[in-house]
C-alpha cells in the first residue's frame, strides 16, 4: 500500500460550495466506454495487470474457512501457471492485490496464507458493512476485532444517513474515529454511490472522506441496487484528483460491485490512465473489488495462449 493519507482539518466552506456539472459527466463517461482497447498481446498485458489491482472478494453467508482457503489459493496463483509461462510471466509474482472477506472470516484468510508462505494482505469489510445502521461503538469494536485478528486492510461503509442529510462533520468524526480504530491497517472508505442520490452528494463524501484520512475511496458495498458505474467513478476521481492538487496527498480508488469482465475491467484502468495518470496504475491506488471478475480475465488470457476458449473446468475457481 502506498503512504498513508494523514487526512485534514473539515473544511465545510469547501465542500458547501461543491457543484457537479452532471450532462458533462455524463458525456465524459460515455467517451471513456467508447474508447478502442487494445488488442493481442498488449490486452494480455493489460489483463495481467488488472489481475494485480483485484481484491479477490467473497462476501457471502454462507462463507465457511474451506472456501475463504480456496479463495486464499486462487489469490496466490490467480492465473494457471502454464499460461503465465507461456508469456514469460511464471516468474514475475503476479498475484492479486489482496484477499477480501468479513471480519469473522479474517482469522482463516490469515491463517491459509500464512500457511502457504505468502505476504498476501487481508482485507475485511467492517461498520456494520453493508448498510452501516449499527450503533458507532459496535462498528468501532468491529474494526479493532479485525485489525486484531490480521486484517491488513479495512473497508468501512459511510453512515449514508448522515451524508444524505447533510450531517458533513459528524461523518468526519465518525470516519476520524474508524481511521483511529484502524490502527497501521490501510482505511478504504465505501461510500455506497447507489444510496447518496446526486453526482454533488457522492463529491462532497468523498471530499469529507478523504479530509477525514480515508487511504482509498471506494464506489459500493455491491450490495446496493446501484453499484460501481463510470459516471459516478469519474465524479469521484476527480475528487481525488482535487484532494491531490490541494494537499498533495494521493488517495486510492476502488470500484466494486458488478464488474464481471475483462472488457470492464480493461475500460476501469484506461479511465484511472486517462483521469489520475500512470501513478493510479498500481495496487498502492488502485483496486478493483470482484468476485467473479477473475475467472473472466483467465478466460481472455487463456484464449490469447492458446487461440480456444476454455471450458469452465479447465480453470480452477476461487
Amino acid at each position: 500500500m502506498s503512504a498513508r493519507n494523514p487526512g485534514m482539518k473539515l473544511d465545510l466552506e469547501r465542500v458547501s460550495k461543491v457543484r457537479v456539472n452532471t450532462q458533462a459527466v455524463l458525456k465524459r463517461a460515455q467517451q471513456v466506454q467508447g474508447r478502442k482497447l487494445a488488442k493481442k498481446q498488449w490486452q494480455a498485458a493489460w489483463l495481467l495487470k488488472a489481475v494485480t489491482c483485484i481484491d479477490l472478494t467473497t462476501l457471502a453467508g454462507d462463507d465457511t474457512p474451506s472456501n475463504v482457503h480456496r479463495l486464499c489459493l486462487k489469490a496466490i496463483q490467480p492465473v494457471r501457471h502454464d499460461l503465465l509461462k507461456s508469456m514469460d510471466m511464471h516468474n514475475k509474482g503476479v498475484t492479486t492485490a489482496a484477499v477480501c472477506v468479513y471480519p469473522s472470516r479474517v482469522a482463516d484468510a490469515v491463517k491459509s496464507l500464512k500457511a502457504a508462505n505468502s505476504g498476501l494482505p487481508v482485507a475485511s469489510v467492517a461498520t456494520g458493512f453493508p448498510a452501516g445502521q449499527t450503533p458507532l461503538k459496535t462498528r468501532l469494536e468491529e474494526v479493532r476485532a479485525a485489525v486484531a485478528d490480521g486484517a491488513a486492510e479495512i473497508d468501512i461503509v459511510i453512515n449514508r444517513t448522515l451524508a444524505l442529510t447533510g450531517q458533513w462533520e459528524a461523518m468526519y468524526d465518525e470516519i476520524r474515529q474508524f481511521r483511529e480504530a484502524c490502527g497501521d491497517a490501510h482505511m478504504k472508505t465505501i461510500l455506497a454511490i447507489g444510496e447518496l442520490g446526486t453526482f454533488t452528494n457522492v463529491y462532497k463524501a468523498s471530499l469529507v472522506s478523504m479530509m477525514a484520512g480515508s487511504d482509498f475511496i471506494k464506489t459500493s458495498t455491491g450490495k446496493e441496487a446501484v453499484n460501481a458505474t463510470y459516471p459516478v467513478a469519474i465524479v469521484m476521481v476527480r475528487a481525488i484528483r482535487d484532494y491531490f492538487l490541494c494537499t498533495g496527498h494521493k488517495v486510492g480508488f476502488k470500484p466494486a460491485g458488478g464488474i464481471r469482465t475483462a472488457k470492464e475491467a480493461l475500460v476501469w484502468l484506461s479511465l484511472m490512465k486517462e483521469e489520475l495518470g500512470d501513478d493510479w496504475l498500481c495496487p498502492h491506488l488502485f483496486r478493483l473489488g470482484a468476485s467473479s471478475l477473475l475467472a473472466d480475465i483467465e478466460r481472455q488470457i487463456y484464449h490469447y495462449v492458446t487461440g480456444q476458449y476454455a471450458a469452465y473446468h479447465e480453470l480452477p475457481m476461487a
